[in-house]
């Protein structure tokens, strides 16, 4: 756990928050409706305003905690890290983050797991504490769009903040609002016992139409129609007069009258205190008309995308739900941009915004009016068809991704895009949103699977696939923590000679209730999921050792072969240097190793990606492009990436001496390896017929049922003569 670190202006921002006048016992209930709208707005079960203190936090208003602590320990503090960042803070899954992973509140009773958070400001810049969402799940969805809508809570909280900071400086012996429920947001009047106006903040000032050289209304009176008077003067007697607590308003509904003698719906509280001994009165002023209006317009922002001005995620969810009541049967189409993050990357923020707008434009100009367009993502798109029949939504689809694929122009910059849809329909796919909602993801995620452009209809095949994936996932994390995977080894062989050259280390999964699994029962889920960077470490290390045991035992030219997983290439940017710890920590030469990467684990990478490959390739360490010839990228993957070895796919192989076409496609690959001087290798190899068409033709090594199915280290050696040491022996 990381402890949050020490501001250097610490000592001024603790004299700033000692201004508000808060702590564990005094909540500001003004701050109430933000909290709730927060949690709202994200669909979280809590969300919270945490003041941070010299060693502990507290809450100054909360949602979803009800029974829990109202304050702790600083060091633990989410928030408190908050504070020390200039804008929103997400932390997306607490048990991935380093400062936070073993943190009591997330290993704890509490299972904090995601976090959003942004800090509240003193007038004077010092970070008071923090207005934040929290939930027991992770979110990787939370986007740059979500935390733009928490900042802008973020100000509606300060202002009221400081709303409270005004309130506290305005009376040193007075108390005037100190347990005053303040749930909206108003003005303040200060005026003595012959009700003249001595003092009042801004927003007084511009409730009434005074401007900075007018000063302050002669009276309380003059604030009021001359009809409400008297019930005015009766509030200001009663409380002079000690008939309430004088920690508790006194209130009133009015009307207001401002300087240019217009009038207005008012809410009047009123409180008192004495000061040098004659009394003080406190008056906090309500433009009830303006409160509605804030309220109308909190719940637009609550439902609404503030970039596209359509309906957000909580605003859509809530129309599917409605939708499901009201009508018969209703469609919903999932959509995804092809590649948007790309054009963010290499155009800009700016232009990625302007593309958003322009295709918001296009999807509502596609609908009926009485249906509904919706953005729910960063570049994700929902439309809700009331009414509509399965053939009408892909009839829809297609309209969509029509016009999606018409040029756009933005800042001189002509851009043509595709798009993905999933669709799912009602009652036929679901009764219920989530369900509904849910279905139409998984159709997407299918869509998108199948490449670019491309429309899916759900079917229940996907969700079974998905909860077996799901129950995978689960499982991995287990399969991980109590080391389940095991390594076998596929030899790899010369053709020329009969030889061993080395072997791949391939992964397989010792279930304690289904025994051994090959990776197609696994992969697909331990890829796409959060370990697959940290298993495809363990593999390397693993190979690595084995290989350079046997190197030691006899093996001296002995290559090891092992596969990168994409999460490896894509999240670590110091490829090249893990690797060579690895070789380093085992005493092997990077002639042994070599990597096997995929056409789509590298296509379209980073500059990065590929100068760490390079680098490798100069070391020593082979690459070995994969699946050779099964992808659209290999003439120009070629060019680009460092490959020193080409394996052709077994699907060549195995219908070589069938298929003229098969023949041909190996005859080609092998002609362009050649030609780039790399070496081949064959996969796939069963028969002796296989193996000398292959070495005629050039390939140098191949590898299959032919010269060795995949087997554990003990088994590998045995058969290939490669003496272990008695211990691991024995350990087999």
């Amino acid at each position: 756990m990381k402890c949050p670190p020490e501001l250097k202006t610490e000592p001024e921002r603790l004299k700033a928050l000692s201004a508000y006048e808060l702590g564990t016992e005094r909540p500001l209930p003004s701050l109430d409706p933000v909290v709730r709208i927060a949690a709202r707005m994200f669909n979280m079960p809590v969300a919270a305003v945490n003041m941070i203190g010299s060693d502990h936090v507290f809450f100054a208003a909360s949602i979803g905690l009800e029974g829990g602590e109202v304050n702790m320990s600083r060091d633990v503090s989410f928030c408190a890290h908050a504070i020390t960042q200039g804008s929103v803070m997400v932390v997306p899954d607490a048990m991935l983050d380093e400062r936070f992973h073993d943190n009591p509140l997330v290993t704890g009773q509490a299972n904090v797991r995601f976090y959003a958070g942004v800090p509240l400001l003193s007038p004077d810049g010092h970070a008071l504490g923090t207005l934040c969402v929290i939930d027991n799940k992770p979110h990787h969805d939370f986007s740059p769009d979500d935390g733009e809508r928490l900042a802008e809570l973020a100000k509606m909280a300060a202002d009221r903040l400081e709303l409270r900071r005004v309130e506290m400086a305005m009376q040193p012996a007075a108390r005037p609002f100190r347990e005053i429920d303040l749930n909206q947001s108003g003005a303040l009047v200060q005026f003595d016992e012959r009700r003249a106006v001595i003092a009042w903040d801004d927003a007084a000032a511009a409730l009434y139409g005074y401007g900075p050289d007018d000063g302050f209304a002669p009276s309380i009176d003059a604030l009021v129609p001359e009809r409400e008077r008297d019930t005015v003067r009766d509030l200001v007697a009663r409380s002079a007069a000690g008939l309430t607590d004088d920690r508790l308003p006194m209130t009133a509904n009015l009307r207001g009258l401002r300087k240019d003698g217009s009038e207005f719906e008012l809410k009047l509280c009123l409180s008192h205190g004495r000061r040098n001994g004659s009394p003080i009165f406190n008056a906090f002023l309500i433009d009830q008309a303006a409160l509605r209006r804030e309220q109308e317009e909190l719940q637009r922002l609550a439902h609404t995308d503030s970039l596209t001005g359509l309906v957000n995620r909580a605003g859509f969810y809530r129309r599917v739900e409605q939708a499901l009541k009201d009508t018969s049967s209703c469609a919903l189409l999932m959509i995804d941009l092809d590649a948007f993050k790309d054009i963010n990357a290499t155009l800009g923020n700016a232009i990625g915004d302007g593309i958003l707008c322009e295709v918001a434009r296009r999807l509502e100009k596609i609908i009926p009016q009485k249906d509904l367009v919706a953005r729910i993502g960063g570049d994700e798109f929902t439309i809700l068809l009331e009414d509509a029949s399965a053939a009408q939504a892909n009839e829809t689809a297609s309209a969509v991704m029509s016009n999606v694929c018409e040029p756009i122009i933005i800042a001189g910059h002509e851009m043509r895009l595709t798009a993905c849809c999933g669709i799912a329909t009602a009652p036929l796919h679901a009764l219920e949103a989530v369900q509904l909602i849910g279905n139409a993801g998984l159709a997407l995620s299918k869509a998108k699977r199948l490449g670019r452009g491309r429309s899916v209809s759900f079917v229940n095949a996907l969700r079974e696939t998905a909860v077996v994936n799901q129950r995978y996932n689960m499982e991995l994390h287990r399969a991980v923590n109590d080391g389940e995977f095991v390594l076998f080894y596929q030899p790899q062989i010369r053709l020329a000679d009969g030889t061993l050259a080395g072997a791949e280390a391939l992964i397989r999964w010792l279930h304690p209730q289904h025994g051994l699994l090959s990776p197609a029962a696994f992969l697909p889920a331990l890829e796409s999921g959060p370990l697959a960077a940290a298993v495809g470490w363990w593999v390397l290390d693993e190979a690595c050792a084995q290989a350079a045991l046997w190197r030691r035992s006899g093996a001296k030219d002995f290559r090891i072969g092992v596969n990168l997983f994409a999460a490896q290439i894509i999240t670590n940017g110091d490829l090249d240097s893990q690797v060579f710890s690895v070789l380093e920590r085992h005493g092997l030469p990077p002639q042994a190793l070599e990597l096997e990467v995929t056409e789509n684990t590298v296509f379209d990478r980073d500059d990065a990606v590929l100068e760490s490959l390079e680098k490798l390739r100069t070391r020593g360490v082979g690459i070995a492009l994969d699946d050779f010839g099964t992808g659209y990228a290999s003439p120009s993957l070629l060019k680009r990436c460092p490959v020193t070895r080409i394996k052709i796919d077994q699907s060549f192989v195995q219908g070589m001496l069938e298929s003229e076409r098969d023949a041909a496609v190996i005859r080609a690959i092998l002609h362009v390896a050649h030609s780039f001087r790399m070496e081949t290798i064959a996969e796939g190899v069963e028969s002796e017929q296989q193996r000398e068409v292959l070495k005629s033709l050039g390939c140098h090594e191949g590898q299959g049922f032919l010269f060795g199915r995949p087997a554990p280290a003990p088994r590998f050696a045995a058969a290939f003569g490669i003496e272990l040491p008695t211990r691991l022996l024995a350990h087999a």
